[in-house]
């Protein structure tokens, strides 16, 4: 059947679920302040609606030939703040401003005010309501320690480590709960990885194995790790990562009880002999761009893949896209999907 094949996270909403989306105001703080007032308007049929658009998104994952696909994340504002949503101590009413990612942007965001510990675990409930559409195995994600703290203002803890540190706690419990459930592939999102490889070293991916302590066995243990997002599509010019960072970070990757890494490669190519750093761990390697219309052929999604295996072993390589797709829209993001499938499995491993 050729390479296996995945999404990373987000797929666009379905127009009748009217939540607001950081992919039409990821500059600005709109879907931070208004996801609570829409979830109010859609009222008693809330669950309903995002059953219904959670639904569509893995029926065209799967329709389009995606092996593990992902709940879409429908019901998410941003793949950050929903989940800051069900912790305690993070306040959503007095929101403080903060300058992000090195400068790029600043936005007004939820404030840490207390002891961040899990209000009501609740990421088995939107991984069941997904999974119950397919057969597939269905890949459920959260943020990662080191993003979430880049991503709140901190007025408790004092320091990214020690509020990385609760944050992974609380993660831990969601994991522990989902695997219970029996989800088998659990990725937590660290893009801050690759905006601060050092800190990433220091104590970043100590306390994303914090969020994965004693995690089963028969859970895939995954790490996403992106370059950034443009505000717009077929935006050239957008301040992304430096791209050395990936290297800086493959050992310690490597050596850490992560099992799979998802590293962006479509948008601008990697020295692919960073594959070769990793003997055991799984990566995920993005063969589509999700910030730009072209679509990528068969053909020379095929050749780029062809060009990853000179460097690593075909049961360790999973083709994905970049990151999530909302930006691209539904019509655009099939058409890549389908690309992507169709010439992930067209190899002969």
């Amino acid at each position: 059947m050729g390479l296996l094949t995945t999404t990373i996270g987000a797929y666009p909403k379905p127009d009748y679920v009217k939540l607001p989306d950081w992919f039409d105001d990821l500059d600005t703080s709109g879907p931070t302040e208004g996801w609570a007032e829409a979830m109010k308007v859609l009222g008693k049929d809330a669950e309903v609606t995002i059953e219904k658009g959670t639904h569509q998104a893995v029926i065209d994952q799967v329709d389009a030939g995606i092996d593990i696909p992902t709940d879409g994340e429908i019901a998410r504002e941003n793949y950050i703040h929903y989940h800051c949503r069900h912790l305690e101590g993070m306040d959503f009413v007095n929101l403080t401003e903060k300058t992000l990612r090195n400068g790029n942007y600043s936005s007004f965001l939820p404030t840490v005010r207390g002891t961040v510990k899990p209000r009501k675990l609740f990421l088995a409930h939107d991984w069941e309501r997904a999974q119950k559409i397919t057969d597939k195995p269905l890949k459920i994600t959260m943020p990662g320690p080191l993003t979430v703290a880049d991503t709140v203002v901190d007025e408790f803890y004092g320091n990214n480590k020690d509020l990385g540190k609760a944050i992974s706690e609380a993660l831990n419990q969601e994991v522990h709960s989902l695997a219970n459930a029996g989800c088998k592939y659990i990725q937590i999102d660290e893009p801050l990885f690759a905006r601060y490889p050092e800190s990433a070293i220091e104590f970043g991916i100590e306390n994303l194995e914090r969020a994965f302590h004693n995690c089963p066995e028969h859970v895939v243990r995954t790490v996403h790790v992106c370059c950034g997002y443009p505000d717009k599509i077929d935006k050239d010019d957008y301040p992304k990562a430096p791209k050395e960072s990936y290297f800086k970070i493959a050992e310690a990757m490597e050596n850490s009880s992560i099992m799979a890494i998802s590293f962006e490669d479509a948008h601008r190519y990697n020295d692919l002999k960073l594959l070769e750093i990793f003997k055991n761990t799984m990566i995920i390697l993005g063969v589509v761009a999700i910030a730009k219309s072209r679509v990528e052929t068969v053909d020379e999604i095929k050749i780029r893949l062809k060009e990853a295996l000179e460097h690593i072993d075909p049961h360790r390589l999973i083709a994905a896209p970049d990151c999530g797709l909302g930006i691209l829209g539904k019509k655009l993001a099939i058409r890549k999907l389908k690309n992507l499938s169709k010439a992930a499995h067209s190899i002969e491993v």
